[in-house]
């Protein structure tokens, strides 16, 4: 027979569902009382080990806090509740919260003392540290004395605490802190106590003396504060009733954070000190008609000073009490039901059930609110950087090595439209282009008679030139428009090139005209090259240093304090400036050869040479009649085989020719000269272009992109100088990681040790 596992929300509920009616008829909290008083008992532990873990911090725990303004009684009452005596000087008390743990057993009365340290001396969490405080006491005679060294003890947090139970007198002077959140714990059990928790917080107070610090009065009202605001936190509320309640600060602050009153028990204490005449309106509380609250108003009678000094003792006081209340109006007169609102044990016993009732209520939602809690720790702190690692060279070693490894990968290539070697591409691929537009701009005829002609044809031979754009092309491509300057836009004319020709001749003979002319025309291209180079060379040179501060931040940015990341980033830039540099002294040298006009290539140089002189003469304005009938007759369909037939006889003669190539056979021009140097100069600049067009890009991508990698292991080893004796400090002190994540990490890292505990301790309870 199988059954469905159980949440531990529903063990929760199957202890508690029949053992804690629902709230009485004034709603609230809860009225009633648990049906035995072991499940009480257990939720009491339960709660009290939650708090031990301090998970009170991070999650809201049920509790009891007892506030009251300064002389209002609220000693008497605690005393009255656990049967101790507190102690009453100024000082210590008021600045220490005391948490009383009463728990009914069948065995002789019983305190145990405990130090309970959440926050260090500037108020900062820390793991919780809880230390017992000397020996159970058996005598409550020695309670109150235990209890003021023990509050010494938390205001002094750097002095070692057995101190205080060595010394033969506690010293009454300043203390090392004047304030602390740390607390003071009584785990008191007997025969005639009630199970019950509460926190004894300080009175309020409304002046100091002359010898006190008005800093308290501000001190005292956050801690009371800190505990009351939190929706979970039952306020046992005192009030004295020889004061006007509008005058006592305690009860405002009540109503400030329970406005409502759902939450809030009043007491009133020392009903024999009210003013005759104005009992009704403190009768008026108990009846609940004014300042109601859910859980009703009770009212205390405790010894007096004089009957404390007579040696009453706590069943006497309690007799004392119960006769008070039974004889003397107006509280002897009062409606039968109310007397259950009167008296201290009435009250224990009310406060017990209603904490009770409301940790039954509230242990399902601190489940899921802690589970809640815990995640959000842990998401927190995987989000924070990586703890530093134990083997620091180890791990210093190993980023580099996943560093270099990518940077390795990066400059080879990768299968990406945005990498590296992609992005250069578009970049070479333009400088290709502005290469190509620095090219000639040679027009066969003369200046004069510019006007007289529409523009050059379509040069079709350069048709094949991976589109790249022909002499009067101007298109612009992805990585922007081209510069004005590196646009074909520069016109030479045919009488221009003649008399540069003319102007160029020393000694030579009439028919011929030195190479200087087309070496000053090729120079003049070439100098045109330097800033489209440059330009490829800078933008690959920061392309380079954006890629590595990209890789470098990836690898390095969560190590330590900034440091290691900024220290690889300039040892990674000094090496890319070498590499840059030798790139640099490779493109310089390739411009200085293309200088001095050369190719060995002499078939693709006069291919295109020639290609050059048959279009130039081909478009000389004493020639162009005779070209466009040829040309006419070659797309005329009658007569084509005119042009055919003379085709045929060339072919038989040995010459093999098209139709743009019988310009040729045109007689020679008075500007042939010119046309010669034309030719050359543009047929050479399409051998030269290419060349350029490709070496310029291998440099860099040898010299600077590739040559990038060559050597970087060495230099980030010597650069971070982290081989050698001293390797294992200084990786250590690179990995040191930054003083405010380090105090966030440790701080996760004790919420979620105390989540951790507390979840444990939920683990616990069982049916």
């Amino acid at each position: 027979m199988s059954s469905t596992p159980s949440t531990n929300s529903d063990i929760i509920a199957s202890v508690f569902s029949d053992s804690l009616p629902s709230a009485g008829t004034n709603g609230g909290v809860g009225l009633s009382d648990p049906a035995t008083a072991s499940q009480r008992r257990s939720m009491l532990d339960l709660i009290n080990r939650l708090r031990n873990t301090g998970v009170q911090r991070d999650i809201d725990l049920p509790m009891i806090a007892v506030i009251g303004n300064q002389s209002a009684g609220k000693s008497s009452l605690i005393e009255s509740i656990s049967g101790i005596t507190l102690p009453r000087s100024q000082g210590t008390c008021t600045r220490c919260p005391t948490e009383c743990k009463l728990t009914q057993a069948d065995t002789p009365w019983t305190c145990v003392v405990k130090l309970h340290f959440i926050t260090d001396e500037r108020g900062s969490p820390i793991k919780p540290e809880i230390k017992p405080f000397g020996d159970p006491i058996s005598d409550k005679v020695h309670v109150e004395e235990r209890i003021r060294r023990a509050q010494r003890a938390i205001l002094n947090p750097k002095t070692n605490h057995e101190k205080f139970l060595e010394v033969v007198e506690v010293p009454s002077g300043g203390n090392e802190t004047s304030f602390s959140r740390n607390y003071v714990s009584l785990e008191i059990s007997g025969r005639e106590l009630a199970d019950l928790s509460f926190v004894d917080l300080p009175g309020l107070i409304a002046s100091v003396g002359l010898a006190g610090n008005v800093n308290d009065i501000e001190l005292v009202k956050n801690l009371v504060t800190s505990y009351i605001e939190k929706p979970s936190c039952l306020i046992l509320l005192t009030v004295a009733c020889e004061t006007d309640i509008e005058n006592q600060g305690a009860r405002h602050l009540a109503k400030q954070y329970d406005p409502k009153g759902t939450r809030t028990v009043g007491v009133l204490t020392k009903p024999d000190r009210i003013p005759r005449g104005e009992e009704e309106s403190w009768i008026r509380l108990i009846r609940n008609e004014v300042e109601p609250l859910d859980n009703n108003w009770y009212c205390v009678k405790q010894p007096s000073s004089h009957e404390i000094s007579q040696g009453i003792n706590w069943v006497g006081a309690r007799n004392m009490e119960r006769d008070f209340f039974a004889t003397t109006k107006p509280w002897s007169g009062l409606d039968s039901h109310l007397h259950q609102f009167l008296g201290t044990s009435r009250l224990t016993e009310r406060l017990s059930a209603i904490l009770a009732e409301l940790i039954a209520r509230r242990l399902p939602e601190i489940q899921e609110e802690l589970q809640a809690v815990i995640l959000q720790a842990q998401s927190e702190l995987g989000e924070l950087p990586p703890e530093p690692s134990s083997n620091p060279v180890g791990e210093i070693h190993r980023v580099l090595n996943g560093f270099t490894r990518e940077v390795s990968e990066c400059l080879k290539g990768t299968p990406d439209e945005n990498g590296l070697v992609q992005t250069i591409r578009t970049h070479s691929e333009r400088f290709k282009r502005e290469i190509y537009f620095t090219a000639p701009s040679f027009v066969p005829w003369e200046r004069k008679d510019a006007q007289r002609h529409p523009g050059l044809p379509a040069i079709k031979f350069l048709s094949n030139e991976e589109n790249i754009g022909h002499d009067d092309e101007s298109d612009d491509d992805a990585s922007g428009p081209l510069p004005a300057t590196l646009r074909s836009s520069n016109i030479i004319y045919i009488d221009e090139v003649m008399q540069r020709a003319k102007n160029g001749r020393t000694r030579e003979l009439p028919d011929y005209y030195p190479f200087v002319v087309q070496e000053a025309y090729i120079s003049t291209i070439v100098k045109k090259w330097q800033e489209p180079a440059i330009d490829l060379f800078d933008i690959v040179n920061s392309i380079m240093r954006e890629s590595i501060e990209k890789m470098v931040d990836d690898h390095f940015a969560h190590l330590g304090k900034g440091g290691v990341k900024q220290a690889v980033l300039m040892i990674v830039y000094d090496h890319l400036d070498l590499a840059a540099a030798r790139a640099k002294e490779k493109m310089d040298w390739l411009l200085q050869v293309e200088r001095a006009p050369a190719t060995l290539n002499t078939h693709y140089y006069s291919d295109y040479r020639d290609k050059f002189l048959a279009y130039y003469r081909g478009c000389r304005d004493d020639n162009r009649g005779i070209m466009s009938n040829i040309r006419k007759l070659a797309t005329d369909r009658n007569r084509v085989e005119t042009v055919n037939k003379a085709l045929s006889s060339l072919k038989e003669l040995g010459i093999s020719t098209q139709v743009d190539d019988l310009a040729r056979l045109i007689p020679s021009d008075p500007l042939e000269v010119a046309l010669g140097i034309m030719a050359s100069v543009r047929g050479y600049f399409q051998v030269a272009y290419k060349r350029f067009v490709d070496m310029v890009p291998l440099a860099i991508d040898y010299e600077m992109v590739r040559g990038l990698e060559r050597g970087l292991d060495e230099a980030l080893l010597d650069g971070l100088q982290v081989t050698g004796a001293d390797a294992h400090e200084r990786c250590a002190a690179m990995l040191q990681e930054p003083a405010a994540i380090a105090s966030k990490r440790q701080e996760l890292s004790k919420k979620l040790e105390r989540l951790r505990a507390a979840r444990t301790e939920l683990k616990r309870l069982t049916v």
